[in-house]
């Protein structure tokens, strides 16, 4: 179900409805000499148009909330949790359309960011960038190379998990450095082959992603590059995690 359609819709719909009332109805009731009652329909339209356009507002061009629903991109972001997506980091666009009509700047290597999966437009994804347009990239016995440039990992040991997390307890826990020199973790499960990939380039206004989740996560080393149109925001925030309770110390985290 697309949301973002359904909330244009009603917006929409609640906004003719007050504007037709303000201009017609209203002034024929206010003539009538019976004390024409105002429309509950009316009513509601009047008191809800506001409320929807600020909510459209806030979450087409500033804000909008997503739930983690699996294990890709642990350990930064853990299964339950709700985090905030900036939807203006990137540009403004159009509700429903996603035509940018305000640029502000460009995906960076290391950045989280939410997107629409290329395979399946209707699913959103959330991945974190590790190529730009003409980075060529390399993964190969879980080191990853870009442009030629080895992204520095740092082991920190073995992962414990909390919730459902816990399914990766043991995997290692690994500090990498990119070569923007932006650090982020990542996990690495040494009992599955690694997930190698040969030397691509990624393409004009396109951009390559991984989970963090190395061994664990479907991303452009299988189905490809994201077009910048489907990218959606950054991730900056985690407010809620739920997962067979709450988590409290995942609450107000921010996403490196």
């Amino acid at each position: 179900m697309n949301f973002e359609l359904i909330l244009v819709i009603v917006t929409a719909v609640t906004g003719m409805i007050y504007f037709v009332d303000k201009m017609v109805w209203k002034p024929k009731r206010d003539r009538s000499v019976t004390g024409e009652k105002e429309p509950l329909l009316v009513e509601y339209s009047r008191s809800l148009f506001p409320v929807f356009i600020i909510v459209l507002a806030l979450r087409s061009f500033v804000l909008e909330p997503f739930r983690i629903p699996s294990g890709s991109m642990y350990p930064t972001l853990e299964i339950g949790d709700f985090i905030v997506v900036n939807k203006f980091a990137y540009g403004v666009k159009l509700p429903v359309l996603q035509t940018k009509v305000i640029p502000v700047s460009l995906p960076e290597r290391g950045d989280v960011i939410v997107f629409k999966f290329p395979k399946d437009p209707n699913v959103d994804y959330i991945k974190r960038v590790i190529g730009l347009p003409g980075d060529e990239i390399t993964y190969v016995g879980r080191t990853l190379f870009v442009n030629g440039k080895v992204v520095n990992q740092k082991m920190l040991g073995a992962y414990v998990g909390q919730g459902s997390g816990k399914m990766m307890d043991g995997a290692s826990q690994v500090e990498e450095t990119n070569i923007d020199q932006k650090t982020y973790q990542v996990l690495l499960d040494m009992d599955k082959s690694s997930l190698d990939m040969n030397t691509i380039k990624v393409p004009e206004d396109h951009y390559f992603v991984m989970g963090d989740n190395r061994d664990h996560s479907n991303d452009s080393r299988f189905w490809g590059f994201v077009p910048e149109e489907n990218i959606k925001g950054q991730a900056f925030g985690i407010w809620m995690n739920w997962d067979d309770g709450v988590h409290f110390n995942r609450i107000g985290r921010g996403i490196n």
